[in-house]
């Protein structure tokens, strides 16, 4: 049994991730964490999870349970980078499905490796919506420059961060596709008198509203023809599931800073 911690685990996904734990036959939860304060800290983390009580009490100290898990999962808002270095510390592995990593943060994780760290970071862990980075920089190359790319995602109005970071991730695999760079070409969203459109632009907007899940649409505009690859996420599971294929993933891996494409076996291919 892979034993598994779950950071965040009174939010949308962490109820969801705990619940799917527990319903597993090859992983045991052993520890549950919330932020300093949080009103869920003391309760048991399977009934705020809305399944039976399985007498893990959500802490919001992390290291005492690391010392029996094996892999954490985190997508909270919390200290992610800090769970990382515990974790690896500990010999525990690391899944990240939050979006908000800083270029900062991710140089810790590149350090972290190399001291032994196995470490899945993602954007999104769908299945599709990895497929779709695939054939949106496979798209991007094909077309060339003729093509004009514009990313639109729509979420939930609850998210805090925009653009979403399956659309930066999105935009990052198209720039590297036409030698470009996200940093120098991204534009978000326009306003004003802003002059033409510029061949190398890729255009970035966020739509915020309801419940949705995640919307995600790649459009490649030139005239006469639009061709548009269009994931929509209908429920919250397609990204446990991904997560919980991550855990089994790092079960069997070497130190790396490994993403979905590595635990899908999408790539080169």
């Amino acid at each position: 049994m892979i034993k598994v911690i779950i950071a965040g685990a009174a939010g949308r996904m962490g109820r969801l991730l705990v619940s799917r734990v527990l319903s597993s036959n090859d992983m045991k939860l052993v520890g549950a964490t919330e932020f300093s304060g949080s009103p869920f800290i003391g309760k048991d983390a399977g009934l705020v999870a809305g399944v039976d009580a399985c007498g893990i009490q959500i802490s919001s100290d992390i290291k005492p349970v690391l010392r029996n898990a094996d892999a954490v999962i985190d997508f909270s808002t919390g200290p992610v980078i800090e769970n990382a270095k515990l974790a690896t510390d500990a010999g525990a592995s690391m899944v990240i499905g939050t979006t908000a990593i800083s270029d900062a943060d991710k140089k810790t994780l590149a350090v972290l490796v190399k001291e032994g760290g196995r470490i899945v970071m993602a954007s999104n862990m769908s299945v599709g919506v990895n497929l779709l980075f695939d054939l949106s920089a496979k798209v991007a190359k094909i077309l060339g420059d003729d093509y004009d790319v514009e990313i639109v995602e729509m979420h939930h109005n609850k998210k805090k961060d925009a653009p979403s970071g399956t659309a930066v991730s999105l935009a990052e695999a198209i720039a590297k596709a036409r030698d470009l760079s996200y940093e120098k070409n991204a534009v978000h969203g326009r306003k004003g008198i802003v002059g033409e459109r510029k061949k190398t632009e890729i255009g970035i907007h966020a739509v915020r509203g309801g419940d949705v899940v995640g919307d995600h649409t790649v459009i490649f505009a030139t005239e006469g023809e639009r061709i548009e690859l269009v994931h929509k996420a209908s429920s919250r599971d397609t990204f446990v599931k991904g997560a919980l294929k991550a855990v089994r993933f790092l079960s069997k891996a070497r130190p790396g800073l490994y993403n979905m494409q590595d635990v899908l076996g999408l790539k080169d291919k």
